[in-house]
């Protein structure tokens, strides 16, 4: 049994925001000894610094000072056991940081717990000592005692956030593995039977299509903190929502597809991953360019798998999908960038937008569940409706669901071999390339069509605005828009449209005065100046990417879209 570093977790001031850690840390010998906190977190590819939050770091009662942003040398650590005392300031309501507060905590393995650097085989655990309100805690970690918990390795403690307070537990059991879900802030509002009994539903849908549970135990924490979100972990995903989603089909179907996205990654991602991922370089970035395979795929399977699970419509998912294709053909980018390439740049741009980020760069989610589409129909037409993108999904995980993990070049050559011809030239186009999708054969296959979309000649602008402190705002102006390159810049202020002045709310009232081809006179106020700027306005293009069934569908057409779907 390998030493293990024990830790105790404190909350004697709640309301300050502060945790309070002690790490039991075995040390063998006399010899100098390093610490370090990781920089980010598994799931969130972005260089996060959590060390910045971390103050009061003593070793035996002595101060230690940071020897770089985020290890602490100990040179005089007694042999046997050092006791390492830090505070960790937490409010920071996300997904993949720290939250305490006086009524729960949520901590994330990554910035919370230092380990030993550069030093194998050992297990950890982790005591919550909970202040005398509080009375539930929660962790995918395994369970050894009240509030106590185990893990065999680090990456499974950074793996395995943690929750502390009074939320509502809602337990089921599949196959005889309990799953729990955890709400956090229900205040009445939040219908915890409903969610829980829809959360059971979606994840028998997996397992449906999956075949087996690859865990023990599962935990849903379900944060209803007005937050958004998510985060997969290996037995244990974290999500943020509104305590209002539910008065809204739209939101709450919204809710539900984020559970199955995160939970999805049970297969893909945390068992299934690209070879970058792993083992984790928790000090540095790690890209891959698989994202478009971990993350846009699992999009893709997250509304489907909602749909399959009965809890939506047909409509509903056609819907999604739309806005899936909708948001990638609208956004410039798609013709700068490669899926591919979008993937390699997460960790410098995904979680760093700009005004600009449209004009460059493509979401891997957003264009990888289109392709998962896409390349859903080209097995099954391939095929001959014989297979499909779940038997990829399920020989893939069997072949590299381990601790390797696969590359590239692997999951192109099973997915030929599932769809029983070459995929080369398919994988190219819409991985490599930033040439425009071709949606024809998916269309085809599932006897869908784009709805025809009647020109109503209205004029149009093309930018993107909001209206803040009682002023209209332009917040961004997409590439290939009327007032691209008209000298119009985001945050300009417009004031008035050919000399006359308009109110924040009613710009698109005052466009309809007008016509596409019309060259307009606008005044805009930037860093207080004012200044002239004329736009020659465009023809309102609709909403082109709209997914319908083909009114004279076949027989056969109508059997592959209930194939699909059912």
């Amino acid at each position: 049994m390998p030493q293990s570093i024990r830790y105790t977790v404190r909350f004697p001031e709640p309301h300050t925001h502060y945790a309070e850690i002690e790490a039991r840390i075995p040390v063998a010998t006399n010899d100098p000894v390093e610490l370090f906190l990781p920089v980010w977190t598994p799931g969130s590819y972005l260089i996060r610094e959590y060390a910045r939050h971390i103050e009061d770091f003593r070793v035996n009662g002595s101060p230690v000072a940071r020897r770089s942003k985020n290890r602490w040398l100990i040179c005089s650590a007694p042999a046997g056991e050092a006791i390492v005392t830090y505070r960790v300031y937490c409010r920071e309501m996300s997904v993949r940081t720290n939250w305490v507060e006086d009524s729960f905590a949520f901590l994330n393995g990554a910035p919370t717990f230092v380990n030993l650097a550069d030093t194998p085989d050992l297990s950890y655990e982790v005591s919550l000592e909970l202040p005398a309100a509080w009375a539930v805690t929660a962790a995918g970690l395994e369970q050894i005692g009240a509030h106590r918990y185990r893990a065999d390795d680090y990456d499974t403690l950074v793996d395995s956030p943690l929750y502390a307070g009074n939320g509502a537990v809602y337990r089921f059991e599949i196959g005889g593995i309990p799953h729990d879900l955890v709400n956090e802030g229900e205040d009445g509002v939040w219908d915890g039977p409903r969610s829980a009994a829809d959360t059971e539903t979606i994840v028998r849908s997996h397992l449906r299509m999956w075949g087996a549970a690859p865990y023990r135990r599962y935990v849903f924490l379900n944060l209803i903190t007005e937050g958004r979100g998510g985060l997969e972990h290996k037995n244990s995903m974290c999500v943020m929502t509104s305590r209002w989603a539910m008065r809204s089909e739209k939101t709450y179907r919204n809710w539900l597809a984020l559970i199955s996205h995160e939970f999805f990654h049970v297969w893909n991602v945390k068992r299934l991953r690209p070879v970058e991922l792993g083992p984790f370089d928790y000090e540095r970035e790690n890209p891959t360019a698989a994202l478009w395979f971990a993350e846009g795929l699992t999009e893709y399977y997250a509304h489907l798998l909602v749909r399959r699970a009965g809890l939506t419509t047909r409509a509903d998912y056609l819907a999604e999908l739309s806005e899936a294709i909708h948001g990638l053909q609208t956004t410039p980018g798609r013709l700068v960038t490669s899926v591919e390439q979008a993937s390699r740049d997460a960790w410098i741009k995904l979680y760093r937008p700009d005004e600009n980020t449209p004009n460059t760069s493509i979401s891997y989610y957003v264009k990888g569940a289109v392709i998962g589409w896409l390349l859903d129909a080209r097995i099954r037409a391939a095929s001959g409706g014989a297979r499909s993108l779940d038997d990829l999904m399920r020989v893939a995980y069997d072949r590299y669901g381990g601790p390797r993990g696969f590359s590239s070049d692997e999951i192109r050559a099973a997915a030929s071999e599932i769809a029983g011809a070459p995929l080369d030239d398919f994988f190219r186009d819409t991985l490599q390339s930033t040439a425009e999708l071709d949606y024809v054969e998916a269309l085809e296959w599932f006897g869908l069509r784009f709805r025809p979309v009647e020109r109503t000649g209205r004029a149009w602008l093309g930018a993107e605005t909001k209206i803040e402190s009682g002023r209209l705002l332009v917040k961004r102006i997409p590439r290939g828009v009327p007032a691209y390159g008209s000298g119009m810049n985001v945050d300009d202020e417009i004031v008035a449209i050919c000399g006359f002045r308009i109110r924040p709310e009613s710009l698109a009232q005052r466009l309809e005065n007008y016509q596409a081809g019309d060259r307009v006179n606008f005044m805009v106020a930037r860093r207080e100046k004012m200044r002239e700027i004329d736009v020659t306005l465009g023809e309102d293009p609709g909403d082109t990417w709209r997914l319908e069934i083909r009114p004279n569908a076949t027989p056969a057409q109508k059997r592959n879209f209930e194939s699909w779907l059912e």
